[in-house]
């Protein structure tokens, strides 16, 4: 009987979640400001057509992905594929700008954005809507994961 109570005792103990530390604390200001400069760039990007540039705040690897127009797809090849007839030579291509940004840390390396994109020419507005990102930092920056983009 006591070997019994033996195994139960360790089992308890060890399906007992562990002790979490502590996560330093984020500042929620200065990680909104880093992210804004960030997709402030990518805008500048796109404008002046540097593909490259633009798509450097998306994870390069088979985990972002990608939802608009009621479809789900993945991988930073779809990603590429989907924006490169933007930037191919004598493609037309509105400009880009950003508004109602906010950033909302998750936990360490983890934030997600909220935002709205505007394409823009002649002074009006040509597209827009709101988006979701879920990012993650990495030694190389923070990089998009899954990007939920509406149009209006």
């Amino acid at each position: 009987m006591s070997h019994r109570w033996l195994v139960l005792a360790a089992l308890s103990v060890s399906c007992a979640p562990a002790a979490q530390r502590p996560e330093p604390s984020i500042d929620p200001g200065r990680l909104s400001g880093s992210l804004q400069t960030q997709f402030l760039r990518s805008a500048q990007a796109w404008n002046r057509g540097d593909l490259e540039a633009f798509l450097s705040d998306y994870a390069e690897d088979s985990l972002p992905t990608f939802v608009a127009g009621g479809h789900v797809q993945r991988g930073f090849a779809f990603i590429r594929s989907r924006y490169a007839p933007s930037f191919a030579p004598g493609a037309s291509r509105d400009s880009l700008r950003f508004e109602e940004f906010s950033v909302r840390p998750i936990s360490q390396g983890f934030a997600l954005v909220t935002a709205r994109y505007v394409l823009y020419a002649n002074g009006r507005t040509t597209s827009s809507g709101p988006f979701t990102l879920l990012m993650q930092q990495r030694p190389e920056g923070w990089k998009i994961l899954h990007d939920h983009t509406s149009s209006d």
